[in-house]
């Protein structure tokens, strides 16, 4: 009798425990904190439980078993949810379900192991290089765990052990963000230049530009064998640009000590770009752009400036409707080193997620490659209209709902989805 009354209390307690879920609403309306419904997303992974994005749901909601331990954490973190019975989920899968509608549940099965792509004297709190990083930022604020990693360890062939990779804001061509004009006279530029020509002979490379490109070359093979790579700002034209010179010296001698080739421009390899074509370099190190590939010819104000993101069928292209996921189809726009893409200079296969039709303008872009994927979002920071060198950092509290930082967020939670729904 005793062993058959706790065979009956493990299944009431059993029932209980399975019989609702916990849906995290997207609605631009009915969530406190956009931002950190990701990272509860993410620490629920940890445990290996089932989670649920609900592509085009309530703003791209997600949902999981209830258990009064992650309904807890939602209390903790200050996220919105609802506590709802198996039957209202079940309902809810069923609706989506309909070919009448736009929606798709995603089973999200791993909590991808994230790297930043960041100098080591950064990690190291020696913070020379004067500006923040907005991806570091929101996974710090989501509470994601991540770990650094910098040229040494990109050689090593140390990407394989991550899923997902960011690069910082970073300069593959070897210019040091063309910073020269305004910058070259300051502590910090002249301390960062001398850490990386350091670094770079250390590696066994005689330039900073040599040691970038196989840098780069590195990466490109971590995507192609199936690494998911995001970037922004100028890490995303001047990875290319580093891809697309090689062979040839496109470096002022401000910045090497020797004089660039005056006919690299005419032999750039587009074919081993990823994402831009036909550009042109600017050389002269006293303009503070890189090529043709930013678009220059902006006609707004701050006020102004928003683009849109393109809507996807979730049932048939998955990828991009998860990389898209927002609580509006139009985002504030954010400038930065490199601001935006001018479409005219995009490979055919690129995959444009959000532009600026009225500018002209293309913000966030992504395509597969080999077996895995690359993304490239234009811009600094998305709460920081134009974030100058030295400004303090965003805080991320006054802005929980941030549609431009969502779109960080859906790079980070877009490996966990099941395997059969994101091949590339």
């Amino acid at each position: 009798m005793k062993k058959l009354l706790y065979a009956l209390v493990f299944m009431v307690v059993s029932t209980n425990a399975y019989s609702s879920y916990i849906l995290v609403p997207m609605d631009h309306d009915k969530q406190r904190d956009h931002l950190k419904a990701y990272g509860l997303t993410y620490w629920i992974l940890t445990f290996e439980a089932e989670a649920y994005w609900l592509l085009n749901y309530r703003g791209g909601s997600f949902a999981f078993q209830h258990n009064s331990k992650f309904e807890a954490e939602c209390k903790i973190r200050g996220i919105s949810y609802e506590v709802i019975p198996n039957s209202k989920f079940n309902l809810i899968r069923q609706e989506i379900s309909s070919p009448e509608v736009n929606q798709e549940v995603i089973k999200l099965e791993k909590a991808p192991k994230i790297a930043v792509y960041t100098p080591d004297f950064n990690a190291r709190g020696e913070k020379i290089q004067p500006w923040d990083d907005a991806v570091t930022m929101v996974l710090t604020y989501a509470e994601i765990p991540y770990e650094t990693i910098y040229d040494r360890q990109v050689l090593e062939d140390k990407l394989a052990e991550y899923d997902w990779l960011h690069l910082h804001h970073e300069d593959f061509t070897g210019q040091y963000g063309k910073f020269y004009s305004s910058q070259h006279t300051k502590p910090w530029y002249r301390a960062n230049q001398k850490k990386m020509e350091d670094l770079a002979e250390s590696l066994g490379f005689t330039k900073v530009s040599q040691l970038k490109l196989a840098v780069a070359k590195k990466i490109k093979s971590y995507v192609e064998g199936g690494g998911f790579m995001f970037a922004m700002c100028s890490a995303t034209d001047s990875f290319d640009i580093a891809l697309a010179a090689e062979g040839y010296d496109i470096c002022h001698n401000v910045y090497d000590g020797d004089a660039a080739d005056p006919h690299a421009g005419k032999h750039l390899n587009y074919d081993a770009t990823f994402a831009f074509k036909d550009f042109d370099l600017i050389s002269d190190p006293m303009v503070y752009e890189f090529s043709s590939i930013d678009s220059k010819k902006r006609k707004t104000t701050a006020k102004d400036d928003y683009f849109s993101l393109f809507e996807f069928s979730a049932k048939w292209d998955p990828i991009p409707t998860m990389l898209t996921q927002n609580h509006t189809r139009t985002v504030k726009g954010f400038m930065g080193q490199t601001t935006a893409y001018r479409k005219d200079q995009l490979k055919s296969e690129v995959l444009v997620l959000g532009e600026a039709k009225a500018n002209g303008e293309v913000r966030f872009i992504h395509s597969p490659y080999g077996y895995g994927t690359w993304t490239f979002y234009g811009g600094h920071d998305p709460e920081d209209y134009r974030h100058y060198v030295d400004d303090p950092e965003t805080d991320l509290s006054l802005h929980p709902n941030s549609p431009g930082y969502r779109l960080i967020l859906n790079n980070i939670l877009f490996p966990a989805a099941e395997k059969k729904k994101r091949k590339t």
